[in-house]
């Protein structure tokens, strides 16, 4: 039984805990409760952290690895296949008397809407990086994501065990492209394949691990002391920058004790002004135990965090078992087998067989069992309270978003916000008897995953499958294939386009009158089209410059809602128009025939004609792209991006014998390009990208 010396919230108390199962007892009390997502780039390592933390808290018996596809986190078959992240895995174990409820987030953009719903039920993050790349595109984005929920984050520098690993350089690309205040609590000991351990710089200690993956505890070596010394300075004056207690303790006695160092460290990572930074390789056993004493003594727990408030701002609740039981339903399984609910629980109790209120929808809901999630294994609890993540089977109704609460205390919450999709594809079923059975099979995807839409298209007939990314689509399509058996035919994907006006009219003059027998409807309108203006927000402006009640106030509101009635589909193709001005200039009324309906159903023909009299131009999106390529095979890449009417925007050197181009390429030219680049690149080329907002299409030919 190996045991190590773990260093708590208090710094100078230390824990003995071991990594057998038998001690991994869960936490007593919320404080000891730690809601954590691992965040990282694709490939930065984070399922491999998730794996080792595992095994090393006793939850699991054996290391699992991604290239074995023995994971626990990726237990899809689809995972296991292709080697990454898809779906967001909820993990619970123990560690130094704490209880960490783990979500393992995927790393590819086409993925971000299930990092945002992780995002907004977690109280902390582990930002993994990738220590020879530092900071990638995708690395970035899901930062940025943690940034707008206001959650906490560490970073975990990865894979120092690679040729070309540096911690510096990696802290340095923190500073460079993620602003905040890096601060490096760790000194390696050796490099790259040497690399066997670290100097813990808060205490001044050695923590280097064996073959056998032992953590041993020790003096810092010789050759590194005055190095050590040196970052510890470091350290303590950057600390004492921006903490007023480690200043006056500094500024007194001209050095900071580990007490003050951790919990002005601990402030630091809550209040977002600094980042703790720590090193290691997962793969190799090395890093994970300072970096759970990291998670526990920096990160919050959900006693720390701001009590939720409802969507209107004029409800609030503590995390206490002792409120009104208010849960948010973050993600929904739903097999064919049964139907899972994942919860967040903010506050109150929540015990099997209770009935519960979906604010959102007003029905009630049975609560049958109540799970503790280890990503798709289960284990059955009586109850569940204020900062548990559990899964729930019962509600039958139950949506992702959904706020889950006390019958006679109703409160609603605000949910996470999905992405809009912009790929589309048509699904049919190869044989017609399979037809009714696919589009049950796309129904619980859309439920499952919110940023993917079913439609039928009104025009074709064909069911339609909208996602964020080709790949998004392509894992949603094979998704249906394996679970429900459906032989699905998939058709090119479109892209979602967009109108714009490029130049107005003034004064346009509409005017409806309808008699077909008893009441009329009379409307007179005269309108100004014109461009938002450049900066302007939202996709649609609306004003009434009318006077002397020529069109009482009543109708103006009624007008805007034709004229947005009349945005849905442009004089182009039918795409939704974006980027219009709308004033209301002048109008008159009919004493009997005029109505709020006839001057809605005025104001949505007018607009349309005045939009068929206007100059538009079609808007497509595009996608940001970030090619990393061999260097032999830049020129072969630059060519083909041109060719896809990409726009490249930076080329800089990548790690080691690559380059790193940036371009910003229509999202229609990006399918199939994969494959494309594992030919030109020999299978040496990756790329990724993110949605990048819409620009102008070019005009067809004649």
């Amino acid at each position: 039984m190996r045991t190590h010396t773990t260093t708590t919230s208090t710094a100078t108390t230390t824990i003995a805990s071991t990594t057998t199962a038998s001690t991994a007892t869960a936490a007593t009390g919320i404080a000891a409760v730690r809601n954590l997502g691992i965040l990282a780039h694709v490939d930065a390592g984070k399922t491999t952290v998730t794996e080792r933390i595992l095994y090393l808290t006793g939850t699991t018996h054996k290391r699992g690895e991604v290239h074995d596809g023995t994971t626990v986190t990726d237990f899809d078959p689809q995972e296991r296949d292709r080697g990454i992240t898809i779906f967001a895995a909820a993990v619970s174990c123990a560690w130094a008397g704490h209880r960490i409820n783990l979500i393992d987030t995927p790393g590819h953009v086409d993925f971000a809407d299930e990092v945002e719903r992780s995002l907004r039920v977690l109280d902390g993050a582990v930002a993994v990086f990738d220590a020879v790349a530092g900071v990638e595109p995708q690395s970035e984005s899901v930062w940025r994501q943690a940034e707008r929920h206001g959650v906490p984050r560490i970073a975990f520098v990865n894979k120092l065990d690679r040729a070309g690993a540096d911690l510096d350089t990696a802290v340095d690309s923190i500073r460079e492209r993620l602003h905040p205040r890096p601060l490096a609590v760790h000194l390696p000991i050796g490099a790259e394949e040497s690399f066997t351990g670290v100097v813990d710089l808060v205490h001044q200690r050695a923590l280097t691990w064996h073959e056998d993956g032992a953590l041993a505890h020790g003096p810092v070596p010789a050759h590194l002391e005055d190095r050590a010394a040196e970052r510890r300075r470091a350290l303590e004056e950057a600390v004492a920058e921006l903490h007023p207690r480690a200043l006056e303790e500094f500024c007194t006695h001209g050095t900071v004790t580990a007490a003050t160092l951790t919990a002005a460290l601990r402030d630091l990572t809550r209040t977002g002004e600094a980042v703790v930074v720590l090193c290691g390789s997962a793969y190799r056993n090395r890093g994970i135990e300072p970096l759970l004493d990291a998670a526990v003594a920096y990160l919050p727990s959900p006693l720390d965090v701001p009590p939720t408030r409802s969507a209107d701002r004029t409800q609030q609740r503590e995390a206490d078992p002792e409120q009104p039981l208010t849960a948010l339903a973050f993600k929904v399984t739903a097999a064919p087998t049964g139907r899972l609910t994942h919860l967040r629980l903010y506050a109150g109790t929540l015990h099997k067989g209770a009935t519960v209120l979906d604010t959102a929808t007003g029905r009630r809901e049975r609560v049958a069992r109540i799970l503790t999630v280890l990503a798709d294994r289960h284990t059955e609890t009586d109850h569940a309270r204020a900062g548990d993540i559990v899964a729930v089977v019962g509600p039958k109704h139950t949506r992702v978003g959904a706020t889950l609460c006390d019958p006679d205390h109703p409160i609603l919450l605000e949910a996470p916000v999905s992405a809009e999709p912009v790929v589309t594809v048509a699904v049919e079923a190869r044989r017609a008897v399979d037809t009714d059975k696919l589009a049950a099979a796309l129904a619980r995807l859309a439920e499952e995953d919110p940023s993917l839409r079913v439609a039928t298209d009104p025009e074709t007939g064909q069911r339609t499958l909208s996602g964020l990314g080709e790949l998004h689509l392509e894992v949603a399509v094979e998704k249906v294939r394996r679970e429900a058996g459906i032989e699905a035919v998939v058709g090119r994907p479109r892209v979602a386009l967009r109108e714009a006006l490029v130049e107005g009219v003034t004064g346009f003059v509409h005017r409806h009158a309808k008699q077909d027998g008893g009441a009329g409807q009379f409307a007179h309108l005269v309108l100004d089209v014109h461009p938002l203006p450049d900066g302007a927000e939202g996709e649609f402006a609306f004003a009434s410059s009318v006077t002397g009640g020529r069109v009482p106030r009543e109708y103006v509101q009624a007008v805007e809602a034709g004229c947005r009635d009349a945005l849905a589909e442009g004089p182009l193709g039918g795409h939704p128009v974006t980027g219009v001005a709308v004033t209301l200039t002048d109008g008159s009324t009919h004493p009997k025939d005029s109505s709020e309906l006839a001057f809605r159903t005025a104001a949505r023909l007018g607009l349309r004609e005045a939009l068929r009299a206007s100059r538009m131009h079609l808007l497509e999106p595009v996608a940001e792209v970030t090619v990393t390529v061999p260097e032999d095979a830049l020129g072969s890449v630059l060519g083909d991006l041109a060719a896809r009417r990409g726009h490249v925007r930076s080329t800089d050197p990548g790690p080691g014998a690559t380059a790193q181009v940036g371009a910003l390429v229509p999202l229609a030219e990006l399918f199939g390009y994969a494959g494309r680049l594992r030919g030109r690149t020999q299978g040496r080329g990756t790329f990724t990208t993110r949605p990048a907002g819409y620009a102008p299409a070019p005009t067809p030919a004649g």
